[in-house]
């Protein structure tokens, strides 16, 4: 370990005294060019060997930098939306060793109130911190607090409702000391779509507007009654011409000061707006354009997302330094294509996640039936409900994390009205690398709750492949398909089937799986010994298998793992086939507290109180970033652990 911590890249000089003993306002023009570079040179060494977000964080190296020298955090309070562009800040609050970012015990990738009372946001997920910074400046207002308030938000974060949600209150919020800086990098992870990305990249401030209006005011009014007319004229037109000459009336008339564009790589510039800001007393915009990924050429040259998050790469190319292996949503990207070649009335949806979700290659061979609608999951989710009714098919592909803002549309939008549209939620479950709110651990608690939507886990290749077909021909109700990050696990092959599930492991030798087959109830062979069912979710389903004869050995128990493939609604028959288990323990990829493990127990127990059950799963709590594996360790996801499980219920 020493060695690898020797072979980090290290901060240059004058960055490691930045937060300590140096600020950013300390230094003249020279020494800020000197860090600017410092800065760039170590984000790109060591996220590197880390992986992370680095194109955000290499294009707002300068406006960081401003900002820094404008305002005093944390007296001053800064916010990032979203927080994966806030490394920089890390670096400039005394945050120098990058060596285990991510991971366990490491710095986070987002902004962390544990790490640092320079961080208030914890948040991955995009378009809130405009409602935080309108809480906190009232909060201010009313403490007769006169420190400034800012909030950083871009990335995309613009296209989503609640940023505007909030714009529209901060209006009112007069004689607040508000700052919001729109960081207009014209992407997200791709470029950003929408009406609201087309405005932004016409914005130009022509810097003569108010003072030229004002002379022509000033000679008109004093030229008598044909004057007066006149202005009078011209003032009706009065934001034709602003929209013609600066388009940024959209802000104005919402009652917002607006400055800019800038250049977001100009320290001089960008110092000068923020203190003009400062001087205004009252909420303003101030409209920066940055080149994401600036100063790195591979990420210049990245079209797809000018390497938004990476992996371990190496650094004078940016190549991967291990290929990727072949993962659940290449799965899903390949058998959505070949679904939409069949099916005229298939369509992808994203929330400004076209390649990180698989609907790339879908969009490239259909272009007229993939539709992106920025960071938007609420308006994606009702989007579809009326793609259904007009007769379509629409998969929404999305983080199952950021479904969570989703759920009231999915509820009453889609399931309510029984819409025929298909969910498939990427790195459901544990994610970990990025914290507590990237984990997908919600769904299978939440979506319990919608009527009629049946939601499916598979637990390798061929059961994604087959739930995927289902899924998008079931055109009676809506379906939602899970699955996690990263690559797929050995295929489990079925020993039998039977009530809508499938027998993947049993303590029975192996030549006896043809007479499993014919039993009317496969998943009991014998009246007289006792008998435990697991009931694994999804992937946990290699977990359990791993742990079937250690438990017999330990026990004296025959032991079966059976894969319910599709877990919502629960079925009745299911749930009667295992009425002459003696024990039942069930596993998820999910939180243990409202999950699908207690919902099968109690419709167990309504028809055999007596029965031994036991539901693994994450707690009901936020997790540190770590690996998923940890997360799994930790929460008795291993093989090991579930032997030491079941024996416990087994006593």
């Amino acid at each position: 370990m020493a060695d690898e911590t020797a072979s980090f890249p290290q901060p240059g000089k004058l960055l490691c005294q930045m937060g300590d003993t140096l600020k950013v306002k300390d230094l003249d023009a020279a020494k800020k060019a000197q860090l600017a570079q410092e800065i760039r040179d170590y984000l790109i060494a060591a996220v590197s060997q880390t992986g992370g977000h680095m194109g955000p964080n290499l294009g707002v190296v300068e406006l960081t930098m401003a900002l820094h020298a404008a305002f005093e955090s944390p007296k001053d309070t800064l916010l990032f939306d979203t927080g994966h562009q806030a490394y920089v800040h890390k670096l400039l609050t005394g945050r120098h060793d990058f060596s285990s970012l991510r991971q366990t015990g490491g710095i986070s990738g987002y902004p962390s109130r544990a790490e640092s009372k320079h961080d208030v946001i914890e948040n991955s997920h995009a378009s809130t911190a405009l409602s935080w910074a309108n809480g906190v400046a009232l909060g201010k207002k009313l403490n007769h607090d006169d420190s400034y308030t800012v909030a950083v938000i871009g990335d995309g974060a613009m296209t989503g409702g609640m940023a505007w949600e909030a714009l529209n209150n901060i209006s009112a919020l007069k004689k607040s000391k508000l700052i919001i800086v729109v960081n207009d990098n014209g992407r997200s992870y791709a470029p950003t779509v929408g009406g609201l990305s087309h405005h932004l990249n016409t914005m130009r401030t022509n810097p003569k507007y108010e003072r030229t209006l004002a002379q022509i005011k000033s000679m008109l009014l004093s030229a008598g009654r044909g004057g007066e007319l006149a202005y009078d004229a011209l003032h009706s037109m009065k934001k034709g011409l602003k929209d013609l000459v600066a388009p940024q009336a959209m802000f104005e008339d919402l009652g917002l000061k607006y400055l800019g564009p800038f250049d977001g790589h100009d320290l001089n510039v960008l110092e000068t707006a923020f203190n003009q800001a400062k001087t205004l007393g009252e909420p303003v915009i101030v409209h920066v354009s940055t080149q994401k990924g600036r100063g790195y050429v591979p990420a210049e040259e990245d079209v797809a997302d000018r390497f938004h998050a990476v992996g371990k790469i190496h650094p004078e190319t940016g190549l991967p330094v291990a290929p990727s292996r072949f993962g659940w949503t290449a799965v899903f990207a390949d058998e959505i294509v070949k679904a939409a070649r069949v099916n005229p009335k298939l369509v992808g949806v994203s929330a400004a996640m076209i390649a990180p979700v698989g609907l790339a290659p879908m969009l490239k061979e259909f272009p007229d039936r993939v539709y992106d609608v920025g960071i938007a999951e609420q308006h994606a989710a009702t989007m579809c409900a009326g793609l259904s009714y007009a007769g379509y098919h629409p998969v929404f592909a999305v983080y199952a994390t950021f479904l969570n803002r989703a759920f009231d549309q999915v509820l009453f939008d889609i399931a309510l009205h029984g819409e025929s549209v298909t969910i498939v939620l990427d790195r459901a479950g544990a994610t970990g690398d990025d914290g507590a709110s990237h984990n997908g651990m919600w769904d299978l608690a939440l979506f319990r709750l919608v009527p009629n939507l049946a939601v499916a886990a598979p637990r390798d290749e061929e059961t994604l492949r087959a739930v995927l077909r289902e899924a998008f021909a079931n055109e009676q109700q809506p379906t939602l398909v899970r699955y996690p990050k990263g690559a797929l696990p050995t295929s489990l092959p079925a020993l039998a089937s039977g009530f809508g599930a499938e027998l993947i492991a049993t303590t029975t030798a192996t030549n006896e799986s043809k007479a499993v087959a014919q039993k009317e109830n496969p998943w009991l062979l014998s009246d007289k010994e006792k008998q435990l069912v697991i009931i694994a979710v999804g992937p946990t389903a290699h977990q359990a298998v791993a742990a079937v004869e250690e438990i017999k050995d330990a026990t004296g128990w025959q032991v079966r793992v059976v894969d319910p493939g599709w877990l919502y609604p629960i079925r009745d028959e299911f749930v009667l086939s295992l009425q002459a288990a003696d024990a039942v323990m069930t596993l998820e990829d999910g939180v243990v507290s409202g999950g699908y493990g207690e919902a099968l127990a109690t419709e167990l127990r309504k028809t055999k109180p007596e029965i031994k059950v036991k539901s693994l799963g994450i707690p009901d709590e936020f997790l540190p970033h770590q690996t998923r594996t940890e997360i799994w360790d930790s929460s008795h996801l291993n093989s090991r652990y579930i032997t030491l499980e079941a024996i416990d219920l087994l006593k």
